[in-house]
């Protein structure tokens, strides 16, 4: 007979966005990795804004601000998606289409006839997780 496996328990809880200790050490890197996703994919500072869910000069001074600001828990999700997202159309894309496509009009029923970024910014997170799964499915992620 043999003996039962037996698994460690992990060393520390899953990191997540609900603990401000969390949110507070990453909030620097998100949005820095948010600022550049802007610049990359060309967003005006109302679409960014948006994105974010966030008022135009709350954007301007999480823009500027290089210390950076503790993000709350919905901003991060958002920015979560958002580099996911990017992430996966730069693996799926080996040219600059990885950065104009979040803008290009889109024919899937996903998006209705939008483009990606509309899309999100009308949907909000659930339409950011929807277009993830989405740019996975279609880089065969799934």
């Amino acid at each position: 007979m043999q003996p039962a496996l037996q698994f460690d328990p992990p060393a520390s809880p899953p990191q997540g966005f609900a603990s401000e200790a969390d949110r507070n050490r990453l909030s620097l890197v998100a949005l820095k990795a948010f600022r550049r996703l802007v610049a990359a994919w060309g967003l005006t500072g109302q679409q960014s804004a948006a994105l974010l869910g966030v008022s135009i000069s709350t954007w301007e001074r999480l823009k500027a601000d290089e210390r950076g600001k503790s993000l709350s828990q919905d901003q991060m999700t958002r920015i979560s998606a958002l580099t996911g997202i990017y992430k996966g159309l730069h693996l799926l894309f080996a040219d600059q289409m990885a950065d104009r496509w979040p803008s290009l009009v889109n024919r899937a029923p996903l998006f209705a006839g939008s483009s990606p970024v509309e899309s999100m910014i009308q949907g909000g997170i659930p339409q950011m997780l929807d277009v993830r799964r989405y740019v996975d499915a279609v880089r065969g992620g799934l």
